[in-house]
């Protein structure tokens, strides 16, 4: 999924009407102008939804303000979700649990992708949250080390489950909403 091709949102906000791209940057130049750091964390989850999947991607944005040396305190986040319905190919082929976590980590790489040079510009902490279990007793374990492998391939730093909060919190709330 390209990320031009869902529909973003800023939370309680309303929908995005620009470039996913100009609006971030406008949000991002104004809080590095009032001196604040930030972390961007991306994840995306999926919920099966008649005959196919939806998909929901949240890009969190931590801001924090230096309180000296490399000490930070947290201001709070600004929060934009994207939502997109994937069918299934055919109606036998649905696809596996290793599947969709993997398209879920796919399309939270695309949103950094898409990001980079905005992150790169005002040096910009970058974290993806994958919606994966260390723990084998969960269904999602199952492609825990295929996602674990894909992120650290990928060189960008990430979270799983329980710390993966972009994905479980953020990205699972609009997922279990379906498309906006």
């Amino acid at each position: 999924m390209e990320v031009n091709d869902i529909k973003w949102k800023r939370v309680h906000h309303g929908f995005i009407d620009v470039p996913l791209i100009d609006y971030l940057e406008n949000l991002v130049n104004e809080q590095y102008e009032l001196g604040i750091k930030l972390k961007i964390c991306v994840g995306t989850d999926s919920q099966k939804k008649g005959k196919g999947f939806s998909y929901a991607s949240a890009i969190i944005i931590e801001m924090k303000v230096p309180l000296g040396g490399d000490v930070y305190k947290g201001v709070g986040a600004k929060v934009i979700s994207g939502t997109y319905y994937e069918k299934f190919k055919s109606s036998k082929h649905r696809p596996s649990i290793t599947e969709r976590m993997l398209n879920e980590v796919q399309t939270s790489i695309n949103v950094c992708y898409y990001l980079l040079d905005l992150i790169e510009l005002y040096d910009i902490d970058l974290e993806i949250h994958a919606d994966v279990n260390p723990n084998p007793m969960w269904a999602s374990h199952v492609a825990f080390n295929q996602v674990k492998g894909y992120c650290e391939g990928m060189n960008i730093p990430y979270r799983v489950k329980p710390d993966a909060y972009a994905a479980s919190h953020g990205a699972d709330r609009w997922a279990n909403k379906g498309v906006l």
